[in-house]
């Protein structure tokens, strides 16, 4: 039978802590102030925090946390919540299990907090108590502690020079007119320099694909996105704002001086034994310029085609048409969905002393030997059109167009398919079908692109379960089986798992990132329909009938192989799975 609830004062009187006397005037004092009685008797003087904090958790059978005591929070588990957050709320993070975050909190009526935590962190909050005081003295010990390295840089944010201090928000364009990355490593270099190296450093470390620094009405948000996932770092001081960005524009070789217009830059940089480069980008933005570095690895672009993520089937019709002398094969996709990845891989595939491949880039990412790249400079009129049609005449075997934009590049693309040169480029459409419908509303002619284009392969990155962590989920959401067509019969032969969290994946649960795919190679069958201006539907319908294997498709295979959950797989496909859902496109993709 359910233990009755009882109320907070009558809990410490029970336990001898307070007497009827003292519970009575807090109550009045509690009324008039429209404090919690809680706060009151601590401010009395009849009791402590912990005693409050103790009974808190016994009137609502939560579990009591000493932080006075030894090992009493698990130090590796601290980053399941970003510092700004643990601070804000005054709360800190115990564990994650199944997708649920378990805090530490002083107040667990305080639902307003609870409410928002559920909402920054997209995921349900279980909690346990502890006393206010201790949990403010343990996250001030903690924060200064984790954010050491850069604290030490923010510090010393004053140059000596004779006697006089420098403001470096000042003499921060000037920190380093050379501006050479390679000397950023200098233990000897100004503060500054180094916080910005201590920063590029760390998302270097952490697997970051970019960082991001965010200009804010009251400081600077520093971002790393890590498995295509954006996680807040430690704040950058808002008066540290002008010298971090001043620095970043010297060492990328753009103008200092100019913030009323986006530039870009390069910059490369040897971190640890590794040499990785960066693409910087900065544009203007309400509080200041907003930066991004792109961090590009050279090992990254030439991984292979079996480490995509390619099932073998679709690895063998990949491996196939990449080897057809000429068309065109097209990879689709939204940015940041590993496009240049496979060209790339195609690329090193194909990349013997017989074949002469050219590309147009904009911009170049990664430099291969033995393939010539160009870079597309539009300022000088060099666009993809005019780089197309001078390859052209350098008797090409391969042909990699960074992006179809318009016509007219696409209208080029296909003439250099009709007359016996293989072409490989990118555009953006949400699946393989759509890109022959975009391209038509381009206003290139259906039989153009009925009778150039070889294959389409649409392609998503999803998360991969870190192995290390990952366990058997006992009860899976039955709407996110449903949307990834899981069926029961699938369900009982294989097992689903989720995504846990351990140091070794910085406690997301997931570790690194593969494709899911969807190839459309194009048949007879397709080609009528494109030549007709056929709607959408009908092209996918008669893909999937011939075949193809949906993204969600891939997707659900990922699942039923341990790779992923169906929290990632829907997460990506999740605008398809509710087409498929509606339509029943799913259930003939499975039949497929």
């Amino acid at each position: 039978m359910p233990r009755t609830r009882r109320k907070l004062g009558e809990i410490l009187v029970q336990w001898g802590l307070l007497t009827e006397q003292q519970l009575e005037r807090a109550r009045q004092l509690s009324e008039s102030s429209q404090q919690r009685i809680g706060q009151v008797l601590v401010q009395l003087g009849y009791v402590t925090e912990s005693d409050v904090a103790k009974a808190l958790a016994y009137q609502f059978d939560l579990e009591y946390i000493d932080l006075d005591q030894p090992n009493a929070i698990n130090k590796e588990k601290l980053g399941l919540l970003p510092p700004d957050v643990i601070r804000k709320y005054l709360v800190l993070p115990l564990d994650k299990v199944g997708g649920r975050l378990k805090i530490l909190i002083h107040d667990p009526l305080d639902l307003e907090t609870l409410d928002n935590l559920r909402f920054r962190m997209h995921c349900e909050i279980d909690t346990a108590v502890g006393a206010r005081g201790k949990i403010k003295e343990y996250i001030d010990q903690m924060l200064s502690d984790t954010a050491a390295s850069i604290d030490q840089a923010v510090r010393a944010l004053s140059v000596d020079s004779g006697g006089a201090s420098i403001d470096l928000e000042v003499a921060g364009p000037e920190l380093e007119v050379t501006g050479k990355a390679s000397e950023v490593e200098d233990a000897q270099q100004a503060p500054i320099i180094r916080l910005v190296y201590h920063i590029i450093r760390e998302a270097v470390e952490l697997r970051a694909s970019d960082i991001h620094i965010e200009p804010l009405a009251d400081r600077v948000r520093l971002r790393y996105r890590i498995d295509g996932v954006c996680q807040e770092r430690d704040r950058i001081p808002k008066r540290t704002q002008s010298a971090v960005i001043a620095r970043l524009k010297i060492m990328a070789g753009v103008k200092v001086e100019e913030k009323r217009v986006p530039q870009d830059g390069r910059i490369k940089l040897k971190i640890g034994a590794e040499v990785v480069d960066f693409r910087f980008s900065c544009c203007p933005a309400y509080h200041g310029e907003s930066c991004v570095l792109r961090i590009l690895r050279a090992q990254s672009a030439k991984i292979g085609l079996t480490n995509l993520g390619l099932h073998e089937d679709t690895k063998e019709q990949f491996d196939r048409i990449i080897r057809r002398p000429n068309g065109i094969f097209l990879v689709t996709g939204p940015t940041g969905s590993g496009k240049t990845t496979t060209l790339y891989s195609a690329l090193d595939t194909l990349n013997r002393p017989d074949r002469k491949i050219i590309t147009a880039e904009d911009p170049i990412e990664y430099n291969f030997k033995g393939i010539n790249q160009c870079q597309v400079n539009e300022q000088i009129g060099l666009t993809f059109a005019r780089i197309l049609r001078a390859m052209l005449r350098q008797a090409p075997n391969v042909i990699l167009v960074g992006e179809i934009r318009d016509k007219e590049v696409a209208e080029v693309a296909i003439q250099a398919a009709l007359t016996g040169h293989l072409v490989f480029s990118t555009l953006h459409t949400n699946d393989a079908p759509s890109a022959i419908t975009r391209l038509i509303d381009m206003g290139v002619k259906p039989f153009l692109v009925a009778s150039s284009i070889q294959a389409v392969l649409a392609q998503r990155l999803v998360r991969m379960l870190c192995e290390a962590c990952k366990k058997p989920d006992p009860n899976p959401n039955p709407r996110l089986l449903r949307l990834c067509g899981l069926t029961e019969r699938e369900l009982r032969s294989h097992t689903i798992y989720q995504a846990v969290g351990c140091p070794r994946c910085a406690n997301t649960g997931y570790r690194g990132r593969k494709g899911i795919f969807e190839m459309m190679v194009v048949n007879p069958q397709i080609r009528e329909l494109a030549f007709n201006r056929a709607p959408l539907n009908q092209i996918r319908a008669a893909a999937v009938a011939s075949g193809m294997r949906t993204l969600l498709g891939d997707g659900r295979l990922k699942i039923l192989e341990g790779l992923t959950t169906p929290d990632e797989v829907s997460r990506v496909t999740q605008v398809e799975g509710l087409i498929e859902e509606a339509t029943g496109v799913g259930e003939m993709a499975q039949v497929a």
